[in-house]
């Protein structure tokens, strides 16, 4: 398989864009997470995406001159991308086309390692690739035979479709079973009268610092990169008023995550859904936490879990001063929202948080879901 070591990214800036240069600025991260240094950038400011090449025809032919002055391997649109639009800015620029949500799948498939996780991967991965098929060429066009065809009139794109579709029914029974399993799970942890608590935010809030910081379990593995988790971790917590509960932490969220992949992981997701409190966990030391914060609220709304009370963790106040801290404290609490400040690196607020947690789940209005 080529290895791809430089990119260009390109970008839209329409009427309705808000936040294109923080888009690209991320999209530089996701494909430095696949070792792939982002080389230079091309946008184009226009009313609507052309659907043809998402940018104007003279553009795209502009990028693709661009990309080899760079000498970069690839063009990445930050916009996810029709199969046309993929197939005509690849015949245009003369290179490789990604879009952001095949970068996202590819760091999933970097950071899958349980059967489950790299299941849901490859069910998100098929679905992605069915209506992509007719760009990949004219070898999709040939017409084949052979055992396992549907005789020499078949073409490669009915045969490749027909084993993408017949693996996507595959995974999804096998999903069920986990599915199945999971509601097992859950249904003996409430009659055991465990509580659950899911931690949810944007990738790379430091959720899982906080579980191993908070469970004392050394094991969970963690790191300083995007989509360090995709599996769900679950660990018992005691709270300062003795109570036992269960903390889940699952794969994070970002902006533009794709539709196929929130579908994929809905096995996974659903530990947010089924739980009776969700800490919404956001980075203090971003500039754009308001922003992140919409982008996870937005999710949360999309899986279904918007409705579940909750609790703003507002983590790593070890990277800023105390005046920010409070600021942005001030200001969620203004917003009616119940807020902790935390630092999942030496475990401060912790205590706090868990007192907040026992409120809430002891109150009439919370308990009892």
């Amino acid at each position: 398989m080529k290895r791809y070591k430089t990119a260009v990214v390109l970008g839209l800036d329409t009427p309705s864009t808000r936040f294109l240069e923080e888009d690209l600025g991320e999209l530089g991260l996701l494909l430095a997470n696949l070792g792939i240094e982002v080389v230079g950038q091309v946008v184009q400011k226009r009313e609507t995406p052309d659907p043809a090449f998402l940018v104007g025809k003279g553009k795209a032919l502009e990028a693709g001159l661009f990309c080899k002055s760079t000498g970069a391997d690839i063009l990445v649109s930050d916009e996810r991308l029709s199969p046309t639009q993929k197939a005509n800015l690849q015949s245009q620029t003369g290179i490789e086309v990604w879009d952001r949500a095949f970068v996202i799948m590819k760091i999933f498939e970097a950071r899958a390692y349980t059967a489950e996780a790299k299941l849901q991967v490859e069910l998100a991965r098929c679905k992605y690739e069915i209506p992509h098929l007719k760009g990949l060429g004219q070898q999709m066009s040939r017409a084949g035979g052979g055992i396992g065809t549907r005789g020499p009139g078949e073409t490669e794109f009915e045969r490749h479709r027909r084993k993408l579709e017949r693996r996507v029914r595959d995974i999804l029974s096998k999903l069920k079973v986990v599915r199945r399993r999971r509601e097992y799970q859950r249904k003996r942890r409430h009659k055991a009268g465990l509580l659950t608590v899911s931690l949810a935010g944007y990738t790379n809030s430091g959720k899982s610092s906080l579980l191993r910081t908070w469970s004392s379990d050394g094991t969970l593995s963690v790191a300083d990169q995007l989509f360090c988790t995709l599996d769900t971790f679950v660990r018992r917590v005691r709270l300062p008023g003795g109570t036992e509960i269960l903390v889940s932490d699952t794969v994070g969220f970002i902006r533009k995550l794709p539709p196929d992949l929130v579908a994929a992981f809905r096995t996974t997701l659903e530990e947010i859904t089924s739980s009776d409190l969700v800490l919404m966990v956001l980075d203090l030391s971003v500039p754009n936490i308001i922003d992140l914060f919409n982008v996870v609220q937005e999710t949360l709304y999309d899986i279904g879990a918007s409705a579940l009370p909750r609790v703003i963790v507002l983590n790593k106040i070890d990277k800023v001063d105390n005046e920010t801290v409070d600021s942005w404290k001030d200001r969620f609490e203004h917003m009616g929202e119940k807020v902790v400040c935390t630092s999942a690196l030496n475990g401060q607020g912790l205590d706090v948080l868990g007192d907040i947690i026992e409120q809430c789940l002891t109150s009439r209005i919370y308990y009892g879901k």
